[in-house]
């Protein structure tokens, strides 16, 4: 009897163990969820001021730059941290339409629209949202939408 229960014991923890990993998440942290949340707001007041022109700004562009190539950097390290470093890189890209994006447009106009900046705050808002609320909570309602937008652009 307990010869016929070990082979169907060990394919179930071999399951188990395979599934584990399969699955992984970074595990929550605080170091990224703050500094998701600082530059959300950063870069928010920072869109604000597009209509005014880019040189009047340039010394605020360049720190919230520097503040996403390190937080790129930091998240490029930590283990099973895939979707919230692909995420990262999309807002980093200025060949895409999140925050990069809308910074190099910015210098290329030297101004915008307000009706341009309503817009694209609310995507960049939205885009950070989710990520604020991924690093939060690993939800994987939220996972799939990140992915979603990631998969988008």
């Amino acid at each position: 009897m307990k010869k016929s229960k070990l082979p169907f014991l060990l394919i179930l923890i071999t399951g188990f163990l395979f599934s584990c990993s399969v699955l992984k998440t970074a595990p929550y942290d605080q170091y990224s969820f703050q500094k998701a949340v600082e530059i959300k707001i950063d870069a928010s007041h920072l869109i604000e001021k597009a209509e005014n022109p880019y040189q009047e700004n340039i010394i605020d562009i360049q720190k919230l730059k520097n503040k996403i190539a390190k937080i790129v950097e930091y998240e490029k390290y930590k283990p099973n941290n895939e979707i919230t470093y692909k995420m990262w890189l999309l807002l980093a890209d200025e060949n895409k339409n999140l925050l990069a994006g809308f910074l190099k447009r910015w210098e290329e106009k030297n101004t915008l629209s307000s009706f341009f900046i309503t817009e694209a705050k609310g995507q960049i808002t939205e885009a950070f949202d989710l990520l604020i609320q991924y690093e939060g909570k690993k939800d994987p309602a939220v996972k799939n939408q990140l992915l979603e937008l990631i998969s988008k652009n």
